[in-house]
C-alpha cells in the first residue's frame, strides 16, 4: 500500500505555519504577565512616575530648555521608552529562565512548534507588555503634562521596535542563563546601562567626543531618540536613520534567537 505523505514521519500536518500552536504560545505569554499585573504593569508605571517627579523637583526648575523644550518634557519620552524596553526584556527573559529552573521548558520544546514560531510567540508577549506600558504612560503624560504625540505613527513604530528588540535580547539572555543570578547580572550590567546611557535624561550633544561616538553605535539610543521625535518632535539624530538602525538590530537579534532555538542551545539536555 502506498504511504500517505501527509502522515510521513517528521511531516507537519497543519500546514507551513502552526497557527494554533503560535496563538497558544503567544496567549500564554500575554496571560502570564496579565495575571500578575500589579507586578508587571502597575509597578513600572509607578517607577516611571517617580522618575518624572524626582527629576522635575530636583532638576526641572533650575535646568533650562533642552533642544528648545522644557527639561521635564524632554525626559518624558526617554522615560517612556526606557520603561518599555526594560519590561519587554523582563517578559521574555523571565519566562525562559523560570521554565528552565522549574524544569518545564520541555512543555514549550515538545509541541510541534518551529524555532520561528517560538520566537514569534515569545515576541508577542514582550511586545504586548511593552505596548500596554507605553499606552498607560502616554495617557499619563497627556493628562499631567499635556504632552500629545507630535507624530503618533512614528511613536508607535519605535515603541514596537523597541519592545521587539529587547524581547529578542531577553530570549537570548533567558536561553543563555541557567540561574536567576546569571539573569540578574545580565540585567544589571548590560540592560540597565544601555537604558540609562542612551540619551534618556540628556542630549548626546553634551557628551565628550568619545562617548558621543560610542552612543551612536548603541541601537537603544536610536530607539529612545526616535520615540522622542515621535512624541515631542525633536531628536538628536535623523529619525529615518534611527528607524533603519533599530530595524536592522531587531532583525539581527531575532535571527540569533531563532538560531539558538533551532539548535536547542542550552535548552536541551
Amino acid at each position: 500500500m502506498p504511504q500517505n505523505d501527509s502522515f510521513a514521519p517528521g511531516t507537519r500536518r497543519f500546514g507551513r505555519v502552526n497557527w494554533l500552536g503560535l496563538y497558544t504560545l503567544a496567549l500564554r505569554e500575554i496571560l502570564r504577565f496579565a495575571n500578575v499585573w500589579t507586578q508587571t504593569l502597575l509597578a513600572p508605571l509607578v517607577t516611571a512616575g517617580l522618575f518624572m517627579v524626582i527629576f522635575s523637583i530636583a532638576i526641572g526648575p533650575q535646568r533650562g530648555d533642552v533642544m528648545g523644550v522644557p527639561f521635564t518634557t524632554f525626559i518624558a519620552p526617554g522615560i517612556l521608552m526606557m520603561t518599555v524596553i526594560q519590561n519587554a526584556f523582563a517578559n521574555t527573559s523571565s519566562s525562559l529562565v523560570i521554565s528552565k529552573v522549574q524544569g518545564n521548558i520541555v512543555d514549550t520544546l515538545m509541541p510541534p512548534l518551529s524555532a520561528g514560531e517560538m520566537v514569534l510567540g515569545y515576541l508577542a508577549g514582550g511586545v504586548a507588555r511593552g505596548l500596554v506600558v507605553a499606552l498607560a504612560i502616554a495617557i499619563a503624560l497627556a493628562l499631567t503634562l499635556g504632552i500629545v504625540p507630535a507624530h503618533p505613527l512614528a511613536m508607535l513604530a519605535f515603541v514596537i521596535l523597541g519592545a521587539a528588540f529587547l524581547s529578542a535580547l531577553g530570549m537570548i539572555a533567558g536561553i543563555f542563563a541557567n540561574k536567576f543570578d546569571q539573569m540578574a547580572a545580565i540585567t544589571n550590567f548590560v540592560i540597565t546601562p544601555l537604558a540609562f546611557l542612551s540619551g534618556t535624561f540628556y542630549s548626546v550633544e553634551a557628551l565628550p567626543p568619545v562617548l558621543y561616538q560610542i552612543t551612536h553605535v548603541n541601537p537603544v539610543f536610536y530607539l529612545i531618540d526616535g520615540a522622542r521625535w515621535g512624541i515631542i518632535g525633536v531628536s538628536d539624530s535623523d529619525p529615518l536613520l534611527g528607524f533603519v538602525v533599530a530595524l536592522g538590530a531587531t532583525l539581527a537579534v531575532c535571527a540569533l534567537a531563532w538560531t539558538m532555538f533551532r539548535r536547542g542551545y542550552r535548552l536541551k539536555a
